[in-house]
């Protein structure tokens, strides 16, 4: 019999990962998936070569090539020294340590929030982790996944565990219905708007409610990739049917009678009846807008159709001279409605919203259309399974015939890689994660939307509501 306490999802992995637990001491936590990239990886293996140490479970390790490649035509030299050095050194430790390696040339290299998910590597019930902040991305499955550092890495390799402290719980109830032109990446910048980029310390993000139920997989990724921006250590969302049919037949998830008694153990994966959360924040679907932000964080964001915040509407001197700062950088003024500001560039990809989907959406606003001439946009698929299947739907022709560059898989200009980046003073729309100074291109000037709001401005040549040309 059953004598636990109704329990969140988040406990029940928690619970079931716990390898020791002592008092006024983190836990040891055991780790499922460990998922490797080229720039926070090479410390970690000479890590390993200098105290003589192994990996410690190969079949739970994968890397891939994401951050440091370029998106241009990959027959070509790689021109940034350290990028190619980077990828070289990856290479090379996947090798010596027997580990599976995604590189370039690879038809499942891509970035590794996206090909997780897509390959099956990330299954509900799991703890993943990988040297990345965005990792929360692959909670969208049920799986508690969070972004560790260099130090970290080392130590998962050697040992296939991790020291932690658990969280507190933070349920994030959307209920309603989103209205056209409103997308899973307005109800987390919407989210983040209202609780701010520390709202969510010291907590896991459990996303919950009939919106949250209604989006597709892919949609929820967006919503839990984005989960850090709000403070949180990861978000989670508890599977169903939509994740288990997204699952079946990928690659690496559990094949005929295997596949049958994993869909068993996750469907207890969701909370108990009667759990209860530390936190909980309600938005409401049917209110929500598209958003955009018009600051140097995730939390200075707006509906499109709204004005950038007063210094004398903020409460306290902090959040003003935050404000002050921010808008100085952006070159924006107090109480000004963005809609209609000129930009330079847009930039449709990343970890957020490169998948298939997000590239569709795109897609359908630029159909038949042309992008303005003055913008630059450029469209970088998450993958080389995303890119293949851009392939067969059409979607590069249209996307060049509109105007758009397109470009090989890769992280790109979200964190301004081998030359994608912007030049100072430039504006860009993009659907990425960071609006921080610098993240896009050292005097770049970033506005966080989703791919129709990112779609729509691009055929303007400035900021646009997409309801106007759906």
């Amino acid at each position: 019999m059953n004598n636990l306490p109704p329990r969140t999802l988040f406990e029940k992995i928690w619970d079931k990962h716990v390898v020791q637990d002592e008092m006024d001491c983190p836990s040891v936590l055991y780790i499922d998936l460990h998922l490797v990239h080229e720039v926070t990886s090479p410390q970690a293996f000479q890590g390993l070569r200098e105290k003589g140490l192994i990996v410690r479970q190969v079949g739970r390790t994968v890397a891939t090539a994401d951050h440091s490649v370029p998106t241009t035509d990959r027959s070509l030299p790689i021109t940034d020294s350290m990028a190619a050095n980077q990828l070289r050194q990856l290479e090379i430790n996947c090798r010596e340590f027997g580990i599976p390696h995604f590189g370039i040339g690879n038809p499942h290299q891509g970035i590794v929030h996206v090909i997780g998910p897509e390959l099956g590597l990330t299954q509900p019930g799991m703890t993943i982790v990988c040297g990345d902040s965005h990792t929360a991305t692959h909670g969208a499955l049920g799986a508690l996944a969070f972004g560790i550092g260099t130090t970290e890495v080392e130590h998962v390799l050697a040992t296939q565990c991790l020291l932690q402290r658990k969280s507190k719980t933070f349920e994030v109830r959307v209920d309603g219905q989103l209205r056209s032109g409103v997308t899973s990446k307005d109800i987390i910048l919407a989210l983040i708007a209202k609780i701010g980029v520390g709202g969510g310390v010291g907590s896991i993000f459990e996303f919950t409610g009939s919106a949250i139920r209604a989006l597709s997989m892919e949609a929820r990724m967006t919503i839990c990739n984005m989960s850090i921006e709000g403070g949180a250590r990861a978000g989670l969302i508890a599977p169903d049917e939509i994740t288990f049919e997204y699952l079946h037949g990928r690659p690496f998830v559990p094949k005929n009678a295997a596949w049958d008694e994993s869909v068993k153990l996750w469907r207890q994966l969701p909370g108990d009846v009667g759990a209860t959360y530390d936190t909980q924040v309600i938005l409401d679907a049917n209110k929500l807008e598209p958003m955009i932000t018009y600051g140097t964080n995730p939390g200075m964001g707006i509906p499109i159709t709204g004005s950038i915040p007063t210094l004398e509407s903020l409460e306290d001197d902090s959040s003003r001279r935050a404000l002050a700062r921010a808008l100085e950088y952006m070159n924006l003024s107090p109480g000004k409605r963005l809609l209609g500001h000129p930009v330079d560039v847009v930039f449709i990809g990343s970890c957020t919203n490169s998948r298939i989907s997000d590239l569709r959406a795109a897609a359908g606003i630029l159909k038949g259309r042309k992008v303005n001439p003055k913008v630059r946009v450029m469209v970088v698929p998450g993958s080389e399974q995303v890119k293949r299947q851009a392939k067969q739907e059409g979607l590069p022709e249209l996307f060049r015939a509109a105007g758009c560059e397109w470009r090989e898989p890769g992280c790109s200009m979200c964190i301004a890689m081998n030359g994608d980046e912007l030049r100072p003073g430039q504006y860009c729309v993009s659907t990425s994660n960071r609006n921080f100074e610098g993240r896009q291109g050292i005097g770049g000037r970033t506005f966080l939307a989703s791919p129709l709001t990112a779609a729509a401005t691009a055929i303007e040549g400035c900021i646009s509501d997409v309801r106007t040309l759906l």
